[in-house]
């Protein structure tokens, strides 16, 4: 595998954790961007990372720089993604990677137009788990796959100024964690939904604190999902087929699948399907993202994010909930 050099935007605990996950595989960290200088400095004693930038401009425009991590709050994800790739910067960005599909359709344009990987942070995308899971569903083992359940539930502090919880940094449940979970029920769905449901409980903000969503496609497929950041729920996704159904927990990072097989209504059989380690997802990630790089295209994960992103946008539509940067 290649080494690349990646810098990172932010010093968040979610940075952090990439900074350790790169050095694991990519062996460094070259540079790393923050307007507050003292976090900055300590984050790179922290980390043992040479290149420090006050400006994450500057940082973008390094011409040694390979690959731009970005781990701010929602509302920079856009610009700063869009200013990498007119640099010539392949970009990873944190879910969500922008907060609307208007956006996220302006930056794929730019990616291709640019031969550049444009890759969103979902965890799932790349736990081993799920090729054993698709392998699975693929084999027909499970039957016609029906329905697909998935919770997200989130206990966050009440703190009307947290940036969880705040409109001008692109806040609530749906971008913040709704986004597993659409990635999820999109993974399992044979094709895009075209019929959404959906109703939301508003925290004092005016972001959503609490949603619950119905997706459907042509082939009547469904997707359940109840959302939460002021209830803990088990990260919990359900795929029944008609012979069958497969339960994953701790969905994100998932190591471990539980089938069970319903030959008929009265007679079950179990079994545990097991891959991959759940504290090496960041590691998974950045694994793949330089494959991607080196093989020039990302194995149709864009598609996918672009996807959860239609639905995304979709369904704070229908709540009539905007952002003041909901703009491209």
């Amino acid at each position: 595998m290649t080494k690349y050099n990646w810098g990172i935007i932010g010093t968040s605990w979610i940075a952090g954790e990439m900074a350790d996950a790169l050095k694991r595989v990519n062996g460094e960290v070259y540079a790393t961007a923050n307007p507050h200088k003292e976090a900055l400095e300590a984050f790179g004693q922290e980390k043992r990372i040479e290149h420090l930038y006050t400006d994450p401009d500057e940082m973008i425009k390094d011409p040694n720089l390979d690959i731009v991590y970005i781990a701010t709050p929602h509302n920079f994800h856009y610009q700063y993604a869009k200013q990498a790739l007119l640099a010539g910067k392949h970009v990873f960005c944190e879910k969500a990677i922008t907060i609307n599909e208007k956006q996220l359709e302006d930056l794929a344009s730019l990616a291709k137009e640019k031969n550049l990987i444009l890759t969103e942070g979902f965890t799932l995308y790349h736990m081993p788990i799920y090729r054993k899971v698709k392998e699975l569903i693929a084999s027909g083992k499970l039957g016609q796959i029906q329905l697909v359940q998935v919770n997200f539930g989130s206990l966050k502090d009440y703190d009307p100024a947290n940036r969880f919880f705040s409109k001008d940094l692109a806040g609530g449940g749906l971008l913040d964690i709704g986004g597993y979970a659409t990635a999820f029920a999109r993974t399992f769905l044979d094709e895009m939904p075209n019929n959404i449901l959906t109703t939301v409980k508003f925290f004092e903000t005016g972001v959503d604190e609490q949603s619950g969503i119905i997706l459907k496609n042509d082939r009547q497929q469904l997707a359940v999902m109840a959302l939460s950041m002021r209830a803990k729920q088990p990260k919990r996704g359900v795929v029944s087929g008609t012979k069958g159904y497969v339960e994953i927990s701790n969905y994100p990072r998932a190591m471990q699948a539980e089938v069970t097989y319903t030959a008929s209504a009265h007679e079950e059989r179990k079994e545990t399907i097991t891959a991959g380690e759940s504290d090496l997802a960041l590691d998974y990630e950045v694994a793949d993202m330089q494959r991607y790089v080196d093989q020039g295209h990302d194995d149709g994960e864009l598609q996918t994010s672009r996807g959860v992103m239609h639905i995304l946008t979709a369904v704070r539509g229908q709540w009539g909930m905007r952002f003041p940067d909901d703009q491209v």
